[in-house]
């Protein structure tokens, strides 16, 4: 069973730059994919962007296209979500979650089986 936390939330001014983190352990999965999700107040959960590993491959929502970037650590068992160019409505709980061997659909919650506990990311105007 993987085990998954998040870090590196907090405040940031609008136009600045924060970068997530997300923290694996348990079971050496063979091939995986790391999803990141966010939900605002009031607000369904949204799919943000999805990394493959080994054979890498990225995904990204339209909201954060060309401003957000996923890859992984040197150790593997690391995830970045480097997010740039940030604006008030990127204010949210963002979560990481694991689907083992790339199961289902990269921008659907109920494809990744775990999830860590979220970190807030709150964007000021």
């Amino acid at each position: 069973q993987e085990q998954l936390a998040e870090s590196g939330g907090g405040l940031v001014q609008a136009g600045g730059s924060m970068r997530l983190s997300c923290a694996t352990s348990g079971q050496m999965l063979s091939s995986w994919r790391i999803g990141w999700f966010r939900q605002a107040p009031e607000k369904e959960r949204e799919f943000v962007a999805a990394i493959n590993w080994p054979a890498i491959s990225t995904y990204y929502a339209d909201s954060v296209k060309g401003r957000f970037a996923t890859s992984v650590g040197d150790a593997k068992n690391t995830v970045f979500l480097q997010m740039n160019s940030l604006k008030p409505e990127d204010t949210a709980v963002y979560y990481c979650a694991c689907a083992p061997h790339y199961a289902g659909y990269y921008d659907r919650p109920e494809a990744y089986a775990y999830w860590g506990p979220g970190t807030q990311v709150t964007v000021s105007s």
